[in-house]
């Protein structure tokens, strides 16, 4: 029985939004009219969004919402539930309307007869590649809920990484920006007011005083055209980055960084084999595991290198050392993929490889925050503590005259 999304206007005038379903549109608006709404849209959910755009489905779940959606249906499918009455019993707590037609749909297609795995690949901007192919080997294997779970927790890692980063970096990239407000406000409104009495009293000034005179004249006859340059600049890289050829150059030269390479190999990696240790630990087949992890691998150079690993493992080789030619990946993940490889033990090394990788990186960020937000204040005060000797040199000689 498919889901059908529906616009409808109650008693009072209101549009009301949801998700039913029936065997056809015209079942469903009857079921409508039957509990008082006057039907307006009556779209089927396929692929990804109902025809009419009653309810989008597009823009796919956040990584906090996919985690505890597959929690709760782990959870569900392990307390012996069937898989349709796990969906039914989700849709009926969903928290917006959404997830709601998200869970609905799923169910409809579940019990027309398509597997879980077949019904998640209906909406691909809600459930990734990982978990259609993981889903599809637990399906397989007879392990659904212990698979749900491994991808609930893989969900839950990959939202943690996300929010450590940005946590990380939101700090110093707010300070930065206060920072430049208050540095242009103090050039183009406060140091006009009280440096233009100096310049009324014919007297030499300080090379502090004039070029903090010139530098403000500046700012305010020129502003706009920096700041228009600057957002044209970011517009322009963006464009220029969606290239491919442009976007691989970029993150090559990322990785060649001191710092910043640091940050986003150990990411990455962290992505990429706590991706593959999901998968193996699911039966998936290591080269199907490795096409769906180079998916995850923002980083265009690091993802070309598990293509071609992917290319050489077909061939024979062994998957750490094909890894380890390309020279993208730290040393320390190699070392324990081929341990894993050597013990017959993968999946868990592939787990401690990305823990490993985790931790380097909360490290790293960690050192990054406490190093970026003193020298931010420091750069700001003593900007500001030019400003303010470049005002009272000329005070202190108007005082020096008079004596």
């Amino acid at each position: 029985m498919p889901a059908f999304a529906y616009q409808a206007l109650d008693a009072a005038g209101k549009t009301q939004r949801g998700v039913l379903q029936g065997d056809t549109a015209r079942a469903v608006r009857g079921l409508l009219r039957e509990r008082g709404l006057n039907p307006l849209v009556v779209d089927e959910v396929r692929d990804g969004a109902p025809a009419g755009g009653a309810v989008r489905l597009r823009r796919g779940l956040s990584g906090t919402q996919l985690a505890l959606l597959t929690r709760q249906l782990a959870t569900l499918i392990g307390a012996g539930l069937p898989i349709d009455e796990a969906l039914g019993a989700l849709s009926e707590q969903a928290e917006n309307e959404r997830q709601r037609a998200l869970t609905v749909s799923l169910r409809a297609r579940v019990m027309e007869g398509a597997s879980l795995a077949q019904a998640m690949a209906e909406f691909p901007d809600a459930f990734p590649e990982i978990f259609r192919a993981t889903v599809a080997a637990g399906e397989q294997s007879g392990r659904l809920d212990g698979v749900l779970e491994k991808l609930a927790d893989y969900a839950e890692a990959r939202d943690a990484l996300g929010q450590k980063i940005l946590a990380a970096l939101a700090y110093p990239l707010l300070l930065t920006l206060v920072a430049v407000a208050v540095v242009a406000g103090l050039l183009t409104w406060v140091v006009p007011q009280i440096v233009g009495v100096f310049q009324n009293l014919h007297q030499g000034l300080p090379l502090a005083t004039r070029l903090l005179i010139g530098l403000s004249a500046f700012l305010r006859a020129w502003g706009w055209l920096i700041l228009l340059t600057v957002l044209a600049l970011v517009a322009a890289a963006r464009v220029a980055l969606r290239g491919e050829a442009v976007r691989a150059r970029w993150h090559a030269w990322q990785l060649r960084l001191p710092l910043a390479g640091r940050l986003v190999r150990a990411a990455n990696t962290a992505r990429a084999t706590r991706t593959l240790a999901v998968l193996a630990g699911s039966a998936v087949p290591l080269l199907d595991a490795l096409g769906i992890a180079a998916q995850v691998v923002s980083n265009l150079p690091m993802r070309d290198a598990l293509k071609r690993a992917a290319l050489k493992v077909r061939e024979g080789g062994a998957f750490s050392r094909a890894l380890g030619e390309s020279g993208q990946f730290p040393p320390v993940a190699l070392r324990l993929i081929a341990s894993g490889e050597r013990s017959g033990e993968l999946p868990r090394m592939l787990e401690e490889a990305a823990a490993q990788q985790q931790r380097e990186l909360d490290r790293w960020l960690t050192a990054l925050t406490a190093v970026l937000g003193p020298a931010v204040i420091l750069v700001v005060g003593a900007i500001v503590l030019f400003i303010v000797l470049a005002i009272l040199l000329p005070i202190f000689n108007l005082n020096q005259m008079v004596k």
